[in-house]
């Protein structure tokens, strides 16, 4: 079973979340074990203060490094962690290929920054590698915590009752864009579903999807590339 522990100033954003839907039955189902530590609890002061202000004038409150290191190490005594990552604008962008590495993982620590960030004493003592969502600011790490935690455990083995469904995901196999998908009524306001989808002739339906996906996958190419 794969570990996944959180560390979070704000942990009541992602008790919600963590605890419906496919998460949810992937804990269920004994795949993988998820711990969120609220870091107020390793505060070590009766005002479980966890920022202040960062050294050279600043604006903004930084997370203090006490409570990461009282954490990180109590749980590196009790089990080894494969990788320790920290949720930040700065690191690799994250994607379909980091998440099928990470699924492959037995236990992973996962750091939610906050405020202004997190002293960089943390980064350097602990930290395998850092990750980002994308080039834009959120309020806190919480956010990008769950995403990443979503995309690894659906890849778990036995957490999809549809295994296939996932590896035919849109860039779940590199720069690829699934065909258009349709469903039942087959006329709706004035708008059908593709002739060829109602055929039954699967080389057909099969060319279709090929030629769409090849569409749309150069579509989102040259959208991506604009800067």
């Amino acid at each position: 079973m794969m570990r996944i522990d959180i560390l979070s100033a704000v942990p009541d954003l992602l008790y919600s979340p963590l605890n419906t839907s496919i998460i949810k039955r992937a804990q269920d189902k004994g795949k993988v074990q998820i711990v969120v530590h609220n870091l107020r609890d390793y505060s070590g002061n009766k005002h479980k203060q966890i920022d202040d202000k960062p050294f050279g004038g600043a604006s903004g409150m930084l997370l203090k490094p006490e409570p990461f290191f009282e954490c990180i190490e109590k749980l590196q005594s009790e089990r080894e962690y494969d990788h320790i990552i920290f949720l930040t604008p700065r690191g690799r962008v994250f994607d379909q290929g980091e998440a099928k590495k990470l699924s492959l993982c037995k236990n992973v620590i996962l750091i939610a920054g906050h405020y202004k960030g997190i002293d960089e004493r943390v980064i350097r003592k602990f930290v395998t590698y850092e990750l980002s969502v994308g080039k834009f600011v959120l309020s806190g790490g919480e956010l990008p915590v769950l995403i990443v935690t979503d995309a690894i455990i659906r890849l778990l083995p036995g957490v999809l009752n549809d295994m296939e469904s996932a590896l035919d995901d849109s860039l779940a196999d590199g720069d690829y864009i699934e065909a258009p998908f349709y469903t039942r009524p087959a006329q709706y306001r004035n708008m059908n579903v593709p002739d060829v989808l109602l055929s039954g002739n699967t080389k057909a339906i099969d060319d279709w999807k090929e030629e769409q996906s090849k569409i749309l996958t150069e579509k989102w190419k040259k959208i991506n590339s604009l800067e």
